[in-house]
């Protein structure tokens, strides 16, 4: 595992993670590290977007059809 050294950090940022922190019951450290996780999770999304097949419908159509359906129940 790796260790990341950040600079530089506004106090203001600082103060909010430690803030945040505390109310989760975590360390700062702990909370970030959790936050850099579900942020970097990001990266995947494009390769996985770009793997979906192309079915050729446009958005309406699925917002019209999910609307009926959940009207017909």
């Amino acid at each position: 595992m790796r260790t990341l050294y950040l600079r530089n950090v506004p106090d203001v940022v600082a103060d909010r993670l430690e803030r945040l922190a505390k109310r989760e019951g975590m360390s700062v450290s702990s909370f970030v590290v959790r936050e850099l996780d579900q942020l970097s999770r990001r990266a995947d999304n494009a390769a996985l977007l770009g793997e979906l097949l192309e079915l050729d419908v446009d958005a309406d159509t699925i917002v019209s059809d999910i609307a009926e359906g959940r009207n017909d129940r």
